[in-house]
């Protein structure tokens, strides 16, 4: 995999790619159209992609908001037949170009670009002041080709976009967020030293946080995880919140995996959200809310026993 991490100085064997421009957080059926549209005989596929994203610059205090962390964004790229990703730098620099400048600059002379993909809704340059008839116009002076996709829509819904998968999960609707990524939504990471609460009441669990990743509703869901990135998705029922009944503290993502007895603190691992059973809860009591998780298990085994597996 090749990830060149500027458009600045790069070797000529960067050059002459058809690539797939825009910021590509979760890779929907929308971004893969994009990405099927740079797929041009005569030229290698790249995609080019804004690190950190747009809206981290102009908002940084914004709360938590990525669906992929750069890592797993471009894992799937290069999975998807991308041969080489650029990661743009946005910067103060960058922010203050105009359209006519990020042609030149970036993709012509930065990435000497031979064709560029976009969707129908792409804007780019200072205060957003082009679109992508813009760019199509810029691309004809500059010496490049450009593909415009039309709008995507997942089975008659509104338009797919990564704006509609967050609101999705936020709202504790992780089915219809999959409905517009192809497949269910996948927060990742390494696996932490919790309380340890879990293993004295026999649900030990796979913690992570999420960090830069958007934060689903609090809740129980029925989940799969993946050790590694390879093996087989376990099946199991996880919580993110804050646990109101044993102690408030910040969010964290809880896997219970089904019929597991093994010790992997410290792993990487991938936690698919396939249904939202129900919103986190205050028990009075310890017991309680044991029994309550052996009703959430109960129901996660049935609703994930006709579930596919999520995508790789």
């Amino acid at each position: 995999m090749t990830v060149h991490a500027d458009y600045r100085n790069l070797p000529k064997s960067a050059h002459g790619y058809s690539v797939a421009l825009g910021n590509f957080d979760g890779l929907h059926m929308g971004h893969r159209a994009v990405i099927d549209a740079a797929r041009i005989d005569g030229a290698p596929l790249g995609v080019a992609t804004f690190e950190p994203p747009p809206r981290a610059y102009f908002r940084p205090n914004d709360p938590p908001f990525r669906l992929y962390r750069p890592a797993r964004r471009n894992a799937q790229l290069i999975a998807l037949g991308a041969e080489t990703v650029f990661e743009l730098p946005f910067t103060a620099d960058m922010a203050s170009m105009t359209d006519e400048d990020f042609c030149r600059k970036v993709l012509a002379e930065g990435l000497g670009v031979k064709h560029v993909a976009v969707g129908f809704d792409f804007r780019f340059g200072r205060g957003r002041m082009g679109d992508a008839a813009r760019l199509s116009s810029l691309g004809r002076a500059f010496g490049f080709e450009v593909s415009i996709v039309d709008k995507v829509d997942a089975d008659g819904a509104a338009k797919v976009s990564s704006t509609a998968i967050r609101e999705a999960l936020i709202a504790g609707d992780p089915q219809r967020a999959a409905a517009m990524l192809g497949h269910p939504w996948i927060a990742d990471g390494h696996v932490e030293h919790g309380e340890a609460r879990g293993r004295t009441i026999n649900f030990p669990t796979a913690n992570i946080h999420l960090g830069p990743l958007i934060h689903p509703r609090h809740g129980v869901y029925a989940v799969r995880l993946r050790i590694d990135r390879q093996g087989e998705w376990l099946p199991g029922v996880a919580n993110f919140g804050r646990t109101p009944t044993t102690g408030v503290r910040d969010p964290l993502l809880e896997t219970f995996i089904f019929d597991f007895d093994r010790d992997i603190y410290g792993h990487y691992v991938e936690v698919a959200l396939h249904h939202f059973l129900r919103p986190e809860l205050h028990f009075p009591s310890l017991e309680e809310m044991i029994e309550q998780m052996k009703a959430d298990t109960a129901e996660a085994k049935t609703l994930l026993a006709r579930d596919q597996d999520p995508a790789p």
